[in-house]
């Protein structure tokens, strides 16, 4: 069965920082691209940031763009989302989701493409 769980959410001041985890079973099939989305309270669910299989390329939403950084682990299935200098508007719950089939970024903005998904891991930034 294939899973992606997420952690490392929690609570944090503005300005501080999280790194979130997204670790996959081990059933996607190979290659595979990983995206981070989130949503917050009464929006619609947003990009925010992507990585393909071999981590040479990567892709961010304007609003985190030089303040959240993405990676990949492939050894250990895993890939991280490290948040920075935290907002208020970046409160939300992140989503880690897997799309299949592509070595290089395929409309990686795009929730459509993505055929696996987390359950999700709760980000609240306090001002």
């Amino acid at each position: 069965q294939v899973r992606l769980a997420e952690s490392g959410g929690g609570l944090v001041q503005a300005g501080g920082s999280l790194r979130l985890s997204c670790v996959d079973s081990g059933r996607v099939v190979r290659p595979y691209t990983t995206g981070w989305f989130r949503r917050a309270p009464g929006k619609e669910r947003e990009f925010v940031a992507a990585i393909n299989w071999s981590g040479t390329d990567t892709d961010y939403a304007n609003s985190v763009r030089g303040r959240f950084s993405i990676s990949r682990d492939t050894a250990k299935n895993t890939v991280y989302l490290q948040m920075a200098s935290l907002e208020p508007e970046d409160t939300a719950v992140y989503y880690c989701a897997a799309q299949r089939g592509h070595r290089t970024l395929y409309a990686p903005s795009s929730p459509l493409q993505y055929d696996y998904w987390g359950q999700g891991t709760q980000v609240t930034v306090s001002s």
